[in-house]
């Protein structure tokens, strides 16, 4: 028999050992397993001055009762974009902080949105997972993992939050789970706070 093929084994596993430990690290879950090479990123905050902002994102889906969403329908708004799916821990850690801060600004700011999108499952997973968080605000549905793309790179892990301003352009970014619900109120307020 070929030992190759064991010590290739090792080092997968040992890759997959590591990629866990960094995840675990880092606040975020890898994205669902695809086939694919998983990406993993620390957590993070991230700010984009308005001169430094790339172009509107193109986000159109369905919400997971199954009705049409569009960004662009949201023009003159800002829209805070969470990227989470059931099965991640860091997800269903931060879907409280998220719920405080959506029912805290919005009951002050009839121009703010908050949209999940539910990564790589079925929008029942999804309906389920939010009734059992008891999040209050829509979430569209990404089964196919296409929404994300749309992001410009933005949301490469999960959870990711995102902030675009009234244009649709990221304004501001939470890489891994939101640990701070006022870190994330900030970020959402000198957002709205733009002219």
């Amino acid at each position: 028999m070929n030992p190759r093929p064991v010590r290739h084994l090792g080092a997968m596993l040992a890759a997959a050992m590591l990629g866990a430990a960094l995840v675990a690290g880092s606040g975020g879950c890898a994205t669902p397993p695809t086939g694919g090479s998983t990406v993993v990123e620390t957590g993070g905050i991230e700010r984009i001055a308005a001169s430094q902002r790339a172009a509107p994102v193109k986000l159109d889906g369905r919400l997971l009762d199954g009705t049409p969403w569009r960004l662009a329908d949201q023009a003159g708004k800002v829209v805070v974009v969470n990227v989470w799916y059931s099965t991640c821990g860091p997800c269903e850690a931060e879907m409280p902080l998220l719920e405080r801060a959506w029912k805290q600004l919005s009951a002050k700011h009839p121009d703010l949105r908050f949209m999940g999108i539910d990564f790589g499952e079925s929008p029942e997973s999804g309906k389920s997972a939010l009734a059992r968080y008891g999040t209050t605000y829509p979430s569209l549905s990404d089964e196919s993992r296409t929404l994300t793309l749309g992001l410009q790179g933005k949301a490469n892990a999960t959870p990711t939050t995102l902030v675009l301003d009234r244009q649709g352009r990221i304004a501001a970014r939470v890489t891994g789970a939101v640990t701070s619900e006022s870190t994330l109120v900030g970020l959402i307020e000198d957002v709205l706070a733009e002219s």
